[in-house]
């Protein structure tokens, strides 16, 4: 469930980035604590095997670090 809170907060600015653009300002208020509460409950969703939620979080937060990176 640790990776679950930075990969939550990837979903969360990413969300923001593709709602309004590259000055979205606020909006990761509201978008970064449903993305966060969204990938806690898929870290404990029973139905899919623990590695495979690892690995999921594992990348994204991997994309998400290169992203910001090339981004920034």
């Amino acid at each position: 469930m640790v990776m679950a809170i930075p990969f939550g907060w990837g979903l969360g600015v990413v969300a923001a980035y593709i709602v309004a653009g590259k000055e979205f300002g606020q909006l990761p208020v509201a978008t970064v604590p449903l993305a966060i509460i969204a990938s806690i409950a898929f870290a404990l969703w029973p139905a899919i095997k623990a590695s495979t939620r690892l690995i999921v979080m594992v990348a994204g937060c991997a994309a998400f670090i290169l992203l910001g990176w090339l981004l920034a």
